[in-house]
């Protein structure tokens, strides 16, 4: 398969950021009732793009960092979710994330969006 066309988007947030200080300051109640909204709205988010989206992706977990030196350790990033669309350009790949849910709702700050290269 070609990748011609396909970009790769991965959400970012800072969990010592005001966004997540904002949702850690909510109540249960409040951060359940968000969460359900969120997920809703992602859902209409994605069905709404169902025809741009080529993988849909999905959360990522804690990771581990691997040096030259051979030594793993446990690393925190910015990196959230990831998924992968179909545009006919890099500004309109990342003009597919405006006003995403996870940005809007959920405590991510950004989407990083970047080309697949090969064939």
């Amino acid at each position: 398969m070609s990748t011609r066309g396909h970009y790769l988007g991965v959400f970012t947030s800072d969990k010592t950021g005001p966004k997540w200080a904002a949702w850690r300051a909510m109540s249960e109640a409040d951060q359940k009732a968000t969460a359900e909204r969120g997920v809703a709205a992602v859902l209409a988010w994605d069905e709404a793009h169902r025809d741009v989206i080529v993988y849909q992706g999905g959360p990522l977990g804690p990771t581990k960092r691997i040096g030259d030196d051979g030594r793993i350790e446990d690393v925190v990033n910015l990196l959230t979710v990831f998924m992968v669309v179909r545009a006919d350009s890099h500004e309109a790949a990342a003009r597919i994330f405006e006003d995403h849910p996870h940005m809007s709702i959920f405590p991510c700050d950004g989407v990083e969006v970047m080309p697949l290269l090969g064939d």
